[in-house]
């Protein structure tokens, strides 16, 4: 954890970027509930472009992103874009005072065990992956972002139209 602390002031300071992955690698699938008890598995969302974010209440850049990421949700929604948030190491109790504060439409998954995360090259919270319909990892962001800005949505739906065109 207190790994995760440190990188997650060091993500703070990271530019307002999507990192391309140079070998785009298959992203790890899982299987995680979200706050309704409803199932999520990564494959499920195949032929999709998905933003999966991964995060915790207790880390502030993670706190800060969450208004812009709802706010890129509304727009992506429309596009057919998935979002996914995996909490990472808290329970179901904290996150739902989390939401109180901070209202999300998309899915909050529950990794209580950090199974999930340590499957992926996640180097801090919070950290976030694009995975294009083919289920490859191509962007990373580590660090808070202003998920809405609109040359970041641009960037994530460019996958989408890169992908309708084949």
């Amino acid at each position: 954890m207190c790994l995760l602390v440190v990188h997650s002031v060091y993500a703070e300071q990271q530019p307002q970027l999507l990192q391309k992955i140079p070998d785009q690698p298959p992203a790890p699938d899982f299987s995680l509930v979200d706050m309704e008890g409803v199932k999520h598995k990564l494959s499920d969302y195949r032929g999709r472009v998905v933003v999966v974010n991964f995060w915790a209440t207790w880390c502030p850049p993670c706190r800060e992103e969450m208004p812009a990421m709802e706010r890129a949700w509304q727009q992506l929604r429309t596009q057919d874009v998935a979002m996914l948030a995996i909490n990472v190491g808290e329970d179901e109790d904290t996150i739902f005072e989390f939401t109180a504060n901070y209202p999300v439409e998309f899915p909050l998954l529950l990794d209580t065990t950090s199974a999930v995360i340590s499957a992926w090259p996640v180097r801090g919270l919070p950290t976030t992956f694009v995975i294009d319909p083919a289920g490859r990892l191509v962007y990373r962001a580590i660090g808070g972002r202003e998920w809405d800005a609109p040359e970041l949505i641009q960037q994530i739906l460019a996958l989408k139209t890169a992908a309708d065109r084949r």
